[in-house]
């Protein structure tokens, strides 16, 4: 096959040669090479220190050249055909085109080119971007294969989607509002606002992304549902962030915040930098996979204006942080990604990685059907390692959101914790994901913190690292120990009928609701 495969001896590739053989564009090229963005030192040292994963490491040519992105039905079409004249047959086609129909298929050059499609069943990234048989239920798979028109198909489809919960953790509220100078109610329907120090903005540019993650969690946004939230209007943002002096932190996310074009963004922070009634925004976050997804574009003439107006950010006293989304070694170990974190850095971005633990991904099972807990801990280990020698911090690890196709991407989280132990005691303090192993609900971000036995019965330990109220991450509470739930918030409540928070919960989020209910009345002349 003319495809790339890996060599074992240790002599450095060419870089160079490595580039074309990726097929990088002349332009992406000459930046690499002017801005030392692949120094021969730091390869070397990658590629000998983890050759099992190494993209450094492969000769000869890839498939997938000059067409950058691969969309939908049609997209993942024209894959399988250009696989089928290297002799790759992957199978299950009609099961993966109903996956395609119901969430959405999207791929880049880049992603389909780190695959090793000599071994593609165990490759981590065919995992990531691939529908896989045994995702979807059974007899909604048998239903769409049987069916003997495109409106019967697209019925199934469509009733599918009615429960894919793409909105889990009751997100619609936390749409921030405010009552404007004229006295209109103004709601900001592309943002969220459920923690006081950070606001999150989904911005009507940044809906799409350069590869769709089989485990989205958040499909409504990219297979463009009429609930998804989209932000339009840049000077309600401002206008927000001046009446809220306890947000420090705004995260540009989608989508892909990296689809941002330069006039967009520079809207949003050069008020940041020029307004004095936005000093109190420290950090700026934009939250993109291009490292790992479409690199070239980071690396392109045309977004180093954006790197230009992030640098006047950094220097106007503003963090701007690049949170990326990393969860196996061979994402990052390709000439593209690397450089990609370098030219960052090298505009004085900070780059940070937040994580899923993903069965099939970045969590694997032995043939008993077993949690693989060495194997799976070590994917962690070696990623955390690798992070460090590129300068990346390690932001956190979290468990699978209860949306999409849940079941197959989880697992119990007693084996989580002990995955998530067997890392943090392995790495090197300052190499650690700085939090416990969370998940998201409506309450707040959860921590696992771990097991231990109260009055000789064993116990999860909880707590709240981010919350609706944040006076609660100051408690440490229990739940039963469960060695088969795979969601923090199914478990149940230790020596109690309920948390200790639920009550407030409930007042909170009826409050949020109401309030909101009564200020849209009053807007429409319904109030009484």
């Amino acid at each position: 096959m003319n495809i790339l495969t890996k060599k074992s001896d240790n002599k450095l590739p060419d870089i160079h040669s490595l580039m074309q053989g990726y097929d990088f564009n002349s332009e992406t090229i000459r930046n690499i090479e002017n801005e030392n963005l692949l120094p021969p030192g730091l390869v070397n040292r990658l590629r000998s220190c983890y050759p099992q994963y190494s993209g450094f490491n492969r000769t000869g040519n890839v498939i997938f050249t000059g067409k950058t992105f691969y969309s939908g039905l049609n997209g993942f079409r024209e894959i399988i055909e250009k696989l089928k004249k290297h002799g790759i047959e992957i199978g299950q086609v009609k099961e993966r085109e109903f996956f395609i129909e119901v969430y959405r298929f999207l791929a880049t050059k880049h992603i389909l080119n780190t695959i090793d499609w000599d071994n593609y069943e165990n490759d981590t990234n065919f995992h990531l971007v691939f529908p896989q048989p045994g995702m979807m239920n059974p007899e909604d798979v048998k239903l769409y294969e049987s069916a003997k028109s495109d409106e019967e198909r697209s019925k199934i489809v469509s009733d599918y989607q009615l429960k894919t919960n793409p909105h889990d953790g009751k997100q619609k509220l936390n749409k921030p509002w405010y009552v404007n100078d004229e006295g209109h109610l103004e709601i900001l329907e592309g943002c969220q606002h459920k923690y006081p120090p950070i606001k999150l903005i989904l911005d009507s540019a940044t809906q799409n992304c350069f590869a769709y993650c089989t485990y989205c969690f958040r499909h409504a946004q990219v297979r463009g549902d009429e609930d998804m939230f989209v932000q339009h209007d840049v000077g309600q943002v401002h206008n927000y962030l001046k009446k809220h002096k306890e947000i420090s932190d705004v995260l540009i996310t989608g989508g892909d915040a990296g689809y941002i074009p330069y006039e967009r963004l520079s809207t949003y922070v050069m008020p940041l930098i020029d307004d004095p009634e936005l000093k109190h925004i420290r950090t700026l976050r934009i939250g993109s996979r291009a490292i790992t997804y479409h690199p070239e574009l980071i690396l392109s003439d045309k977004f180093k204006k954006i790197l230009e107006l992030l640098k006047l950010t950094t220097d106007n006293g503003i963090q701007v942080v690049w949170m990326a989304h990393i969860s196996t070694p061979p994402e990052l170990l390709n000439p593209g990604a690397i450089a990609a974190i370098r030219r960052l850095k090298r505009f004085g971005l900070t780059v940070k990685s937040q994580s899923p633990i993903m069965n099939h991904i970045s969590l694997y099972y032995t043939k008993n059907g077993e949690v693989d807990i060495d194997k799976s801990a070590q994917n962690w280990i070696d990623l955390g390692n690798i992070l460090a020698m590129l300068g990346v911090g390690f932001h956190s690890m979290y468990c699978a959101r209860p949306t999409g196709e849940h079941h197959y991407f989880s697992a119990p989280l007693a084996d989580i914790t002990k995955i998530f132990s067997k890392v943090f005691r392995t790495l090197a303090s300052i190499n650690r994901p700085s939090r416990h192993i969370t998940m998201t609900s409506s309450a707040g971000k959860t921590s696992l913190l771990g097991t231990t036995e109260i009055n000789g019965k064993k116990v999860f330990a909880l707590k709240f690292n981010e919350a609706r109220n944040m006076q609660w991450i100051d408690r440490v509470y229990f739940a039963e120990f469960d060695e088969k739930e795979n969601t923090i918030e199914k478990l149940k409540p230790f020596g109690a009928e309920k948390y200790f928070y639920e009550d407030e919960l409930i007042q909170i989020e009826t409050k949020l609701s109401e309030t909101l209910e009564r200020k849209i009345a009053k807007e429409n002349g319904h109030d009484k």
